[in-house]
């Protein structure tokens, strides 16, 4: 027998209503082709834990609407490690550093509530972050101990949104498990080497992820304008695409590259790739092309990386030389 008194709540989150029309734009691409977004990085966030960092990116320019809904997307992350430190004695012994990454949206990240226990989405981007961060480690300076890399998406890129000119076919698990997964690996990378940098572990070098999308352009003989409808059909290759600022992605990769090695440590593409004309029809865009622009947007990542860790170095070497003289005075 049904209790009558008690109200049951709802068996999905629910959010207050929004009343758009039709003349809502959607944001669009202002940047170039060839252009990030603006980058902020800051490690040193969480005392508690051995390394930390937060890392933000630029949302796009936002046009005074008369809506509710949040059209200009962004890129919120915050990471902390903790650790090497000994394992246990029930665990085996093992002549190398276990990495263990934990990847976790945050309730409020997308538009549909999230759940407390990790999804495949998640557990997915978790093993692309641990495999990216296995190259960037020297596991063998530190036998039988474990590192633990948490990672909390606070805000995530949806993959648009019908009343903002995205595509709903494309909106799976609340939006974030088609082309913002991409972009969100990338940021997930660069923030999970700035806390380990952070923390003192020794690294063969600094890791930074990239992110490049293809976007298909239908151009109009008649009008000689891109967009949408018959015409001449070409393909265009961006960096650090935004999937709400496109109306149709090809398909994007994303790469975690060591620079001063010259080396990739993780790549994962998405999308159909093969037999896609070039803007200017020279040749056909392929797998090659798409992950050296790949590259071009991590070795843009990993500028921000390094001022960001060596402002975090300056503030220590100034507070550890405050230390001391204040130890000198007390001892004069």
């Amino acid at each position: 027998m049904a209790d009558r008194r008690r109200i049951n709540p709802p068996l999905r989150p629910t959010t207050a209503p929004s009343f758009t029309t039709s003349e809502t734009p959607s944001p669009r691409r202002t940047r170039a082709p060839d252009e990030i977004r603006k980058i902020f990085l800051k490690t040193g966030l969480t005392p508690s834990a051995s390394g930390s960092a937060y890392l933000e990116l630029e949302s796009s320019p936002r046009k005074a609407i008369n809506s509710f809904l949040n059209n200009t997307p962004t890129l919120k992350i915050t990471c902390t490690v903790h650790g090497p430190r000994p394992l246990p004695r029930s665990v085996p012994f093992s002549p190398h550093l276990l990495l263990s990454a934990n990847v976790k949206f945050a309730p409020f990240a997308s538009r549909d509530r999230k759940g407390y226990i990790r999804d495949a989405s998640e557990r997915d981007l978790a093993v692309h972050v641990e495999t990216a961060l296995r190259g960037l480690l020297i596991s063998e300076r530190w036998p039988k101990s474990g590192m633990d890399v948490v990672i909390t998406v606070l805000e995530g890129e949806d993959d648009g949104h019908p009343a903002l000119g995205g595509n709903s076919s494309q909106q799976q698990d609340g939006g974030l498990s088609g082309w913002g997964t991409m972009s969100i690996l990338s940021g997930c990378i660069t923030v999970a080497s700035a806390a380990i940098a952070d923390a003192g572990i020794d690294c063969v070098d600094l890791v930074t992820g990239g992110v490049v999308g293809i976007v298909r352009q239908v151009e109009n003989p008649r009008s000689g304008l891109l967009g949408k409808g018959s015409g001449h059909e070409n393909v265009q290759i961006v960096l650090d695409p935004c999937p709400s600022e496109h109306d149709d992605l090809v398909a994007i990769c994303v790469v975690g590259y060591l620079q001063s090695r010259d080396e990739i440590t993780e790549i994962w593409t998405r999308g159909s790739i093969g037999g896609l004309p070039a803007e200017d029809n020279s040749e056909h865009v392929g797998l090659d092309k798409l992950i050296d622009r790949a590259v071009e947007a991590a070795v843009s990542s990993r500028m921000v990386l390094e001022k960001a860790l060596r402002e975090r170095l300056e503030l220590r070497l100034q507070k550890q030389a405050l230390a001391e003289s204040s130890a000198r005075s007390e001892v004069g």
